[in-house]
């Protein structure tokens, strides 16, 4: 993994820690669970052999040991990789490969109206980014809140830029229905991959 990011929700919070990276195909998931232990050695100072992997009642990620109270998310996708941690508040981070998928029928399928008109409207060349733009905040959102895309979250309103294309990076906003919750796609430099991370009142 080769990319870190730091990312303040506001102010007068502590940073959200976001490490991501492209990765050999076949090895995302070994080396995105070992990025995610050496970022919560750094965070804690504790040795990352005294930290372990685990797996919270829901299904997600926690850890135990030394770095036990971290918030913690993982995503991984082919040929990238992105762990999210946070010592206080709930996170969540989506990570996805830029690829040919059939975008405005798959918006139409699994978004609200809204966004499914966004994605139409986006330039042909756009149609995929933007796509990927709305799936992995919605992705990141529901990891954040504990349900990952059940209970609605496909169908998340979120803000929309007026521009039609991918909108902006990097500064996390809060939902339209959600004060509590804000999200981002945060910039990697890679034109092949789309990153969000998602934060939650714990």
């Amino acid at each position: 993994m080769r990319s870190s990011l730091h990312t303040t929700p506001r102010p007068d919070e502590e940073p959200v820690t976001v490490v991501w990276g492209e990765l050999p195909p076949g090895q995302e998931r070994e080396a995105t669970h070992a990025a995610l232990l050496r970022a919560a050695a750094e965070l804690t100072g504790a040795p990352a052999h005294r930290i372990r992997l685990d797996h919270a009642p829901d299904g997600g990620p926690r850890l135990t040991g030394p770095a036990s109270g971290l918030r913690v998310s993982v995503s991984h996708t082919r040929g990238a990789g992105a762990v999210a941690l946070s010592r206080h508040r709930p996170v969540g981070v989506d990570i996805e490969t830029i690829r040919p998928i059939a975008a405005g029928p798959l918006a139409r399928r699994w978004f609200d109206a809204a966004c499914a008109d966004w994605v139409a409207r986006s330039p042909r060349n756009d149609g995929v980014r933007a796509f990927l733009w709305l799936w992995t905040q919605k992705e990141a959102i529901g990891k954040a809140r504990g349900h990952g895309l059940a209970a609605g979250g496909l169908t998340q309103p979120l803000a929309l830029p007026a521009d039609t294309l991918t909108g902006p990076t990097g500064r996390l906003r809060p939902l339209p229905d959600d004060p509590r919750t804000a999200c981002a796609v945060l910039p990697t430099g890679s034109p092949r991959h789309v990153l969000a991370l998602a934060v939650a009142d714990g």
